[in-house]
């Protein structure tokens, strides 16, 4: 052999092979496409198969169910629109939603089978800010009623890189530090992890949108031509699930994904429905509510994801209500707590106050509350909540979730010193004090702290 010759060096016969490879699996993704839309043919309508026109509603559907595995738009041409959802191919191990499921499912959400989710709901997704920036640990939140759920997740997603994630510091600097891979793990860990403990750690149920439709002839619910895509993945462990959602990741973070209502239909199928009947009681009923035209949360979707349970209030354990009803808590102590503050609150409506379960966390993260605004409070000290000289003096970072928050703000919260009795703080109600709902929320957990914002004007 010439020692000149490079012993890996390819033939030109093999670099030909390759190349041609190449083109035929490109050529093979977009075969269907074009099978479908005839675009060989002068008439460029759409067709159905036995050769007659297809009608605008029907381009729509197949202009959806061909998008290429993994992509979330179509390339625009004068007869295909681009679609809005991202749909994966159904020859992945999973099952099909029934028309009974996806009955339940709506009314598990809404209590009725023709509600169906607004446009603020379809556009939200799980989208960090930039990597190695002030924010690379947070995520993009826009108004609506599914920012809840995606700050819930978020106060998962600093819980996860501050104290449980494995081989890395757990500082500030390590928040902002972050690549867009560990961004992705952090996603995957997170959500399959909330999914695991809605499955009481038996199994979880990840949900994904697929080609395939089911018939809508027999289904008692109000299709939304999304529902009925549905493919279930049920794994009994939850490293599988976490492989499963890192590598179907674009499914709950890309644009036009629909990211954060598949997985709060995720939430649900873990959940259970056998298990969601026996969580809520007389007060909650179903997940979501309607109100002027807008949907949100109720709260027993945020304490599923903070505690696995879909538990209706905030106090611990179980109370009477108005008409001796039993109204069921909090029953377990959650990793990220839960703290609110509304001004129109009656502060001696004891069924309103938060209990020690969500308000003492395991981790010192909690998910705020504010005026039905959600934001993060979180302490980098994980003995913050286990060492009581811990609390004398301690600081506390505030992400707010708008796009307005370039950074994080620092909070310095001193427990034993009481200057903010001043006079510079009475309002003209004559109450003694007047704080920002930043400051009242974090006196919810530490009664007579005083708040130092570190130059920061305060957030009213």
């Amino acid at each position: 052999m010439d020692p000149e010759i490079p012993v890996q060096e390819q033939s030109p016969l093999e670099l030909d092979l390759k190349e041609i490879t190449r083109k035929i699996l490109f050529l093979d993704k977009w075969r269907g496409i074009f099978r479908y839309y005839r675009l060989g043919k002068n008439d460029t309508t759409p067709q159905n198969d036995d050769g007659t026109h297809m009608s605008a509603e029907e381009t729509g559907d197949r202009s959806r169910m061909l998008r290429p595995r993994g992509q979330g738009q179509l390339l625009s041409s004068g007869f295909c629109s681009i679609p809005r959802l991202t749909i994966l191919s159904s020859k992945l191990d999973g099952f099909l939603i029934s028309p009974s499921m996806a009955t339940m499912l709506q009314k598990s959400l809404f209590g009725d089978t023709n509600q169906v989710l607004s446009s603020d709901w379809r556009k939200a997704h799980f989208k960090f800010h930039d990597p190695f920036s002030d924010l690379a640990f947070a995520l993009q939140v826009e108004k609506g009623g599914a920012q809840s759920i995606q700050m819930a997740v978020q106060g998962s997603i600093i819980k996860y890189l501050l104290f449980t994630r494995e081989g890395k510091d757990h500082d500030l600097h390590s928040l902002c530090n972050l690549s867009q891979r560990e961004q992705e793990q952090a996603l995957a860990a997170v959500l399959a992890d909330i999914l695991w403990a809605a499955g009481a750690a038996q199994k979880a149920i990840v949900c994904l949108v697929t080609q395939d439709i089911q018939s809508t002839s027999t289904c008692d619910y109000s299709s939304d031509n999304f529902i009925e895509r549905l493919q279930l993945f049920e794994f009994s462990e939850k490293g599988a699930t976490e492989k499963f959602i890192y590598d179907h990741l674009q499914c709950f973070k890309g644009e036009g994904s629909h990211g954060v209502i598949v997985f709060l239909y995720g939430l649900v199928f873990s959940r259970t429905f056998e298990r969601l009947q026996k969580d809520l009681d007389i007060s909650t009923t179903h997940l979501l509510q309607c109100q002027s035209g807008s949907i949100s949360c109720r709260q027993a979707v945020l304490n599923m994801i903070l505690t696995g349970r879909a538990s209706p209030n905030v106090f611990n354990g179980y109370e009477k209500g108005r008409s001796e009803e039993t109204l069921h808590g909090v029953l377990t102590r959650s990793d990220v707590g839960y703290l609110q503050w509304d001004k129109d609150t009656s502060e001696g409506d004891r069924l309103s106050q938060v209990g020690s379960m969500l308000k003492t966390p395991t981790f010192p993260v909690w998910l705020c509350n504010i005026n039905g605004n959600y934001s993060i409070l979180f302490c980098t000290n994980r003995q913050l909540l286990s060492d009581w000289k811990m609390e004398r003096v301690f600081d506390l970072h505030f992400y707010s979730g708008q796009p307005s928050q370039k950074k994080l703000v620092h909070l310095t919260i001193d427990t034993h010193s009481h200057h903010w009795e001043g006079e510079h703080y009475e309002d003209k109600r004559g109450s003694g004090r007047r704080f920002s709902s930043v400051e009242m929320v974090i006196r919810t957990k530490w009664r007579d702290a005083t708040i130092n914002w570190n130059g920061t004007v305060p957030f009213f």
